[in-house]
This record gives structure tokens, C-alpha cells and sequence, in this order.
């Protein structure tokens, strides 16, 4: 049986990665927004750069979680 705590880290970081992605969209619109309308959009577009790496970290680290659920399972 895996370890509660692990699961919990699991559903954590999946959760984070939703809410990540949901704020890239909605980054994403609103750079298209502005620069419908002729405004400068670089720092928006820099936020989105770093949410992009932020929920690429969050894949890394919930593969990593994946990885030690798997190593668990086949100990036992």
C-alpha cells in the first residue's frame, strides 16, 4: 500500500499543475488582449515564460513522486 503521505504530495502537485495551466490560458488571452489593442505585453509575456518553467517543475516533480510510487510497488 503506498505511503498516504505520497498520494497526498501526488494529488497536491496535480492540483498545482491544473491551476498552473489554467493561468497560463489566462495569461495567454490577455497577452493577446492587450496587444490587440497596442499595448506592450513583455512583462505579461515574461510572466507567462516563468509559469511555463514553474509547471514544467511541477511535471518533473510529480514524475519523480510517480517514480518512487513505482520503486515502492515492485520492493513489495
Amino acid at each position: 500500500m503506498p505511503d498516504h503521505h505520497v498520494i497526498a504530495d501526488l494529488d497536491e502537485v496535480d492540483q498545482h499543475i491544473a491551476d498552473g495551466e489554467r493561468r497560463i490560458s489566462d495569461i495567454a488571452a490577455r497577452i493577446e488582449q492587450g496587444r490587440a489593442v497596442g499595448r506592450d505585453t513583455s512583462l505579461a509575456e515574461e510572466l507567462l515564460r516563468l509559469m511555463h518553467e514553474t509547471v514544467e517543475q511541477w511535471r518533473i516533480q510529480r514524475q519523480l513522486i510517480v517514480e518512487a510510487l513505482d520503486r515502492e510497488q515492485r520492493e513489495r
